[in-house]
């Protein structure tokens, strides 16, 4: 199915199930503990042994000599890979690490054996007893330092990455007023529940991986390239994942590692990383230095916007994103946007939930609140006063929806923002120094092919396939909401299932891409398998109307299941995209409200109450769209107050490196939460006319609690996380 038009009324719009709150599908599996998840997948095939993997003990240099020999004779013991018997694999699309092989060491705990034994405790014992032998390196740990000699970053096709529109420098110096601030945000680590885990078995020449990955098809290419075999002897089954946050979108030393381990030593192996190499041998959302500048007018309205992030990485890797939503969130006649990259030798900085975004608005809603206050105006007052409806660097491409007024509006109300004092700290209450901040939330929507099939069984069951991943996000659930809706029928008469690469490639998980696209995937097979089932008891398909089990058309009405009173019916198909997301810009819009304590003696933080209001397109579940923002607001809170990998500047490794010492928010840390939603559709969008929200959440909620913090205190900090040093020390 193409969409190239804007979508018109069509079955979803009864939402009789789409649309309801509705309980997660796979929930009682997942509280009663009976929910395969990678580590756990001990019936997919017999005799599996436990690997554990070595990492790098320097961060850069080679490796001169490992000696195995001692590990191999102890007990328990199969066998071991070294990396110094392998070539470096080929890396997937999205990698930038070296995932195994070769003597070069890109960066600490880059994974260099794997000791394949009969038990976990065997397998970590023995690795201890691999003597290898390095040539340190000196490297690049450090981005303070190496953030000025810091070059444009290249795109993929060798562009630099800076935008420019009209003309800043002439703007911003005949301002009336001016800002220029820089704001720096810590590296951070994903920090899930589940670790990376796989269990990898080959037959013949085919491997089976049964592992935790939030886009099958491309850990299903990666691992073909990395394995150098055809993506036709590759299977991926990922059925249930515990968190990922953009960690798990690409194959990580797991994957790669247990499958050569398990053809070296001819047994399934199964393996899940150590806390300590989740932080240095996966993925991390870079640390960035971000210095903005804005001026406007007396009025208030911005004249000129420049945006200019440095953050650090592997020679060949990506920047940090932080200045997306600088490009097109407020009205500006001029601006510019530029991103650094400074060449660092710490592990790999990669996708972390809303990268880009998150980080950015870190910074630039700070900035906003800076110049509102310069100016004399209020925050929400000065942001609504900058909203534009169309793509402030392309005049012709207008919003295909932007609800971003109404979701400050109503947040305001809802929040009681008229009791904040404009004074900063002013208010009091006992020991506590109180105030209110808030902040814009953006994140983009992105539009990706999907694909499904949906099975109608003689029994009246309808079963969907497609490859599409439940990172924890509720998709089972909105999946069978779709069928359900489509073909008429109760939610209980939907089964769902989903991670195999054997099924129907859909979008995957990540970017917040993944409800709108995979449930228009599934709309795309529903409409097909209607399609069937109509002509299979002779009425018009495109007439046809399917309720209550029956389908209908005038006077005629037959059950469902008529339609496969001669076999099973399948319907397959996919969901591509014209250029709608061209023509219009798409995107998501929050207002996020946040009231903060300050201790007036120790300077400790506390949060007393949060809300946000997001403006998404429909709101498929409004139950677990729920759970994802307010899990994103508590991962906001987290990158504001507490979380920050820290850097051994001397050696290259991240030092907290597991969850005793990387610190994220607890129940205790987060108060009242209240989630609101704009009632609105976006036909532009897809045939579902949502959008996404999962990361949505994240966006802005640092900065409100930055500015609350301010309000509270007096003390402007710009640097994360808001740690009581940063103002203890200036507290009146």
């Amino acid at each position: 199915m193409r969409f190239d038009t804007p979508a018109t009324r069509n079955p979803i719009d009864r939402l009789k199930v789409i649309g309801k709150p509705t309980d997660r599908i796979d929930g009682p599996l997942k509280v009663t503990g009976t929910a395969p998840y990678a580590y756990e997948r001990h019936d997919v095939v017999p005799n599996q042994a436990y690997g554990y993997i070595l990492g790098s003990a320097i961060a850069t240099g080679r490796i001169r000599s490992m000696d195995v020999s001692k590990a191999k004779q102890a007990p328990g013991v199969i066998d071991v890979v070294s990396t110094l018997d392998h070539k470096p694999v080929p890396l997937g699309e999205h990698n930038t690490a070296n995932l195994f092989g070769g003597a070069k060491i890109d960066h600490y705990h880059q994974a260099i054996a794997l000791v394949i034994a009969e038990t976990f405790e065997e397998a970590r014992a023995a690795s201890a007893l691999i003597d290898v032998d390095y040539k340190r390196d000196d490297g690049s740990f450090d981005l303070e330092k190496h953030a000025d000699s810091a070059n444009l970053a290249k795109g993929p096709d060798g562009e630099e990455m800076a935008d420019h529109f009209g003309d800043f420098e002439g703007a911003y110096e005949a301002a009336e007023v001016t800002t220029d601030a820089t704001y720096r945000t810590p590296a951070e680590t994903h920090a899930m529940m589940e670790p990376h885990a796989t269990i990898a078995h080959w037959d013949g020449d085919k491997v089976t991986v049964w592992t935790s990955n939030q886009m099958i098809q491309w850990g299903k290419r990666d691992l073909a390239k990395a394995l150098r075999i055809p993506e036709e002897k590759v299977r991926v089954d990922s059925p249930y994942i515990g968190g990922g946050f953009g960690s798990k979108l690409f194959i990580r030393a797991d994957v790669v590692v247990a499958a050569i381990g398990a053809r070296q030593a001819g047994r399934p192996v199964k393996l899940a990383l150590q806390r300590p190499l989740i932080a240095n041998n996966t993925t991390h959302r870079p640390a960035t230095i971000q210095r903005i500048r804005l001026g406007a007018a007396k009025d208030g309205r911005l004249t000129a916007i420049a945006h200019e992030s440095t953050s650090g990485n592997l020679p060949d890797g990506k920047p940090e994103e932080a200045v997306n939503q600088t490009k097109v969130f407020y009205a500006g006649a001029h601006r510019k946007v530029a991103l650094r990259l400074a060449k660092m030798n710490m592990p790999e900085g990669n996708a972390m939930r809303a990268p880009g975004e998150a980080p950015g608005l870190m910074a630039l809603e700070i900035a906003m609140d800076e110049m509102a206050e310069k100016l004399g105006m209020d925050p929400v007052e000065f942001r609504i006063l900058n909203d534009t409806q169309v793509d402030p660097m392309d005049a012709d491409r207008p919003f295909s929806r932007r609800n971003f007024v109404e979701c400050l509006r109503r947040g305001a109300k809802e929040f009681g923002w008229d009791k904040r004092s404009s004074t900063p700290g002013k208010t009091v209450d006992g020991d506590w120094l109180v105030g209110m901040g808030m902040a814009a939330g953006y994140r983009g929507n992105l539009l990706m092919k999907s694909a499904a099939r949906v099975r109608l069984g003689k029994d009246g069951i309808v079963t969907v396939e497609t490859d599409m991943t439940d990172i924890g996000t509720g998709t089972y659930t909105i999946l069978a909401q779709t069928a359900a809706e489509m073909m008429g029928l109760p939610l209980e008469r939907v089964k769902v299932t989903l991670g195999d690469s054997d099924f129907p490639i859909s979008a995957g998980s990540g970017g917040q891409w993944g409800a709108n696209n995979s449930t228009a995937g599934v709309y795309a097979a529903c409409v097909k398998l209607r399609e069937q089932a109509a002509e299979k008891v002779g009425l018009d398909p495109q007439k046809a109307n399917f309720t209550n089990g029956r389908i209908h058309l005038a006077n005629k009405s037959v059950p469902l299941t008529d339609a496969v009173a001669d076999g099973e019916l399948v319907g397959e198909d996919a969901i591509e995209y014209g250029d709608l997301d061209k023509q219009y810009q798409q995107a998501t819009f929050a207002g996020h409200f946040v009231q903060m304590s300050v201790n007036r003696f120790t300077g400790v933080p506390r949060i007393d109450r949060m809300v946000a209001v997001c403006s998404a397109g429909r709101i498929l579940n409004p139950k677990s769209a729920r759970s994802q923002v307010i899990g994103a607001m508590t991962m906001g809170a987290g990158a504001a107050l507490m979380e920050h990998l820290a850097v051994d500047k001397r050696f290259g490794f991240f030092v907290n490196h597991d969850l005793a010492n990387y610190e994220v928010p607890v129940h205790a840390d987060i108060p009242h939460q209240e989630v609101h939603f704009i009632d609105d559709v976006d036909p532009y969008s897809s045939p579902m006319k949502a959008k996404g929200v999962g990361e949505l959440g994240i966006c802005g909620v640092g900065a409100a609690i930055a500015n609350a913090i301010y309000n509270a205190t007096g003390v402007r900090t710009r640097d994360y996380p808001i740690t009581l040093e940063h103002h203890l020390g200036r507290l009146a």
